[in-house]
């Protein structure tokens, strides 16, 4: 029985929701993605491995041929959640607007595993010399837990390993670190007539912003690197949670935000700092304040601008490798031996927006590239 054609493919992928979030309501498992592309990938003869990384949470490791080296296409079977109001289209349905694919998840990222197989297709009836292998990873846009627990089993991928997150079709190189940290605020609720009556988390965690936003500001002047579009550090105040009623002292609240560190910056450093001005803010207001990460840390990235994979990408693509602000899976593929880069066709400015899209432009554009890295990397390697 012969695949649906691509477009069929990247509809199918948009049409199984796979929603990582920290918000327990929000979340969705990643299994029907997982299942599509293991149904198609051992049709066309891959050896499909899926692993069980959390309840409901999958990776999937499919090789193509045998042997050490080799390539490996990366990416994330997850997205983001969506605001269903602010969309002008289904985010559930491939839809075509003005030359773009529009659907959650066609730039970011599920639409690549499409393209990644519409490359390969022509490429299965030839000797291959050292192993392809497609990696769909789990949470990727919440913990990371599908990539750490990659890297935390140890076992050694690919030489070379391409993760196709939206770059423009531009070769990346370096990426900033990102923490996802919480500060929970316990205070006393009571009635709104008196304030005597109780402590305001509320009113507490306004400060605790106030702090947190002269943190970035002094970071933003001692740290800069011109790499980057975005050169300084950035600290975005993601979400917040608290009270029940107009008439109650607000008597918990909680934030979530995300940090991007520089490469240079110590995530440790950058947290005790936050930590020495919440301490003062516990005692004036008389409440409890916990701060922790919600996950460990993703590391910065960088593959040195002399690797063979970035040379062959800049060769490729006619750019120079360049540096983003956003983080990725990179550094723990590396951490498996891989020469990584990140370079997809989408546009991180469209990634985690309503109406997010994928120009149509950049689909034969991006299947010629991955099919020209395939036949590099594993049908005529030196």
């Amino acid at each position: 029985m012969p695949l649906p054609s691509m477009k069929d493919q990247f509809a199918a992928l948009i049409a199984a929701p796979s929603v990582s979030c920290t918000q327990p309501a929000l979340d969705q498992s990643n299994r029907a993605v997982i299942d599509l592309l293991a149904s198609w990938l051992g049709d066309l003869g891959f050896a499909c491995d899926i692993q069980q990384v959390l309840p409901g949470k999958f990776n999937l490791l499919a090789t193509f041929g045998s042997g050490p080296g080799g390539l490996v296409l990366a990416g994330h079977s997850d997205t983001v959640p969506f605001d269903g109001a602010l969309w002008q289209t289904d985010p559930l349905k491939l839809t075509e607007v003005d030359g773009r694919w529009v659907g959650l998840g066609s730039c970011d990222m599920k639409g690549f595993f499409a393209l990644a197989i519409e490359a390969i297709q022509p490429l299965l009836d030839k000797p291959f010399k050292q192993p392809l292998m497609i990696l769909a990873t789990c949470d990727e846009e919440s913990s990371m837990s599908g990539a750490r627990a990659l890297a935390d089993a140890g076992r050694p991928l690919g030489r070379a390993a391409v993760i196709g997150e939206p770059t423009g079709l531009r070769p990346i190189r370096l990426h900033k670190g990102v923490m996802m940290d919480r500060i929970d605020i316990l205070g006393r609720s009571g009635h709104s007539s008196d304030p005597s009556l109780g402590h305001s988390a509320l009113e507490a965690m306004h400060d605790a912003i106030t702090e947190l936003k002269g943190l970035r500001q002094q970071w933003q002047r001692e740290y800069n690197n011109p790499q980057f579009s975005v050169p300084q550090p950035t600290l975005n105040f993601g979400c917040i949670h608290g009270g029940d009623n107009p008439n109650r002292i607000c008597g918990q609240c909680s934030l979530e935000f995300d940090l991007r560190p520089l490469p240079g910056m110590d995530p440790q450093v950058l947290r005790s700092a936050i930590m020495h001005k919440l301490q003062p803010l516990a005692e004036q207001h008389q409440v409890k304040i916990d701060y922790a990460p919600l996950f460990p840390e993703v590391p910065p990235f960088e593959q040195s601008a002399d690797a063979e994979l970035v040379r062959i990408a800049e060769r490729l693509t006619g750019h120079s490798a360049e540096a983003v602000a956003f983080g990725t899976e990179a550094p723990y593929l590396q951490r498996l031996g891989c020469e990584t880069i990140v370079l997809g066709p989408g546009d991180i400015a469209c990634a985690h927006q309503p109406g997010e899209y994928l120009e149509m432009s950049r689909l034969e554009p991006t299947v010629r590239l991955l099919r020209q890295l395939v036949e590099h990397y594993c049908l005529s390697p030196a």
